[in-house]
């Protein structure tokens, strides 16, 4: 009777946990819902302001696309690492979960390297600054809306690696795995949309 009614409480414990991490990621899919909209209004903004250039340096002056491309095809790289390493953790894999955490950060971390070098480049050689006219100050919030959330996500991937070393593969990390996981992949889709919005149209 005792056992059962032990067996009983572990079941409920296990559910309830459960539950929470369930609760958890039903919330970050509410907080990516907020951010579809920001980006959304972003967007709509750039597309707006994007021919005000007020004299000052156009798309096809600014845009380097070769450095561009490097920036989509590294972050574009990020993201299926981030997926090999989803794999790694569904085998119950700890060194490939971590191992393909690390490479992509390291991806991460040199996108956001890039597009910093792109943005000291504009300042220093074409004197384009968000107070030089509509279009900048739509393209640097826009674009840098979007590196700062790459940003946030290194810092919380790098985060996550320490908890996994430490905890190793449990329900709670697991669930953290899969949403940073599900972040980055919505991170390329904007980029996406800003390299097609942004810069390919902005240079044809």
């Amino acid at each position: 009777m005792a056992h059962t009614a032990a067996h009983s409480d572990h079941h409920h414990e296990h559910d309830h946990e459960h539950d929470h991490e369930s609760l958890k990621t039903f919330g970050f899919w509410i907080f990516l819902i907020t951010d579809v909209i920001l980006f959304g209004s972003l967007f709509a903004t750039y597309i707006v302001l994007h021919q005000n250039t007020n004299g000052g340096p156009t798309p096809e002056e600014l845009f380097k696309m070769p450095g561009i491309i490097a920036e989509t095809f590294i972050l574009l790289t990020s993201s299926f690492t981030s997926g090999l390493a989803v794999l790694g953790m569904h085998k119950g894999n700890m060194k490939q979960l971590i191992g393909w955490l690390i490479v992509t950060v390291l991806l991460g971390a040199s996108f956001v390297g890039l597009e910093l070098a792109e943005f000291i480049s504009m300042v220093n050689h074409e004197g384009a600054t968000i107070s030089t006219s509509a279009f900048l100050s739509a393209f640097f919030t826009l674009v840098g809306t979007h590196g700062l959330h790459v940003s946030v996500g290194l810092i919380w991937m790098i985060g996550l690696i320490l908890q996994l070393k430490r905890r190793g593969i449990t329900p709670v990390t697991k669930r953290k795995v899969a949403v940073i996981s599900l972040y980055w992949h919505f991170l390329d889709v904007v980029w996406i949309f800003v390299f097609t919005v942004v810069y390919l149209m902005g240079v044809m």
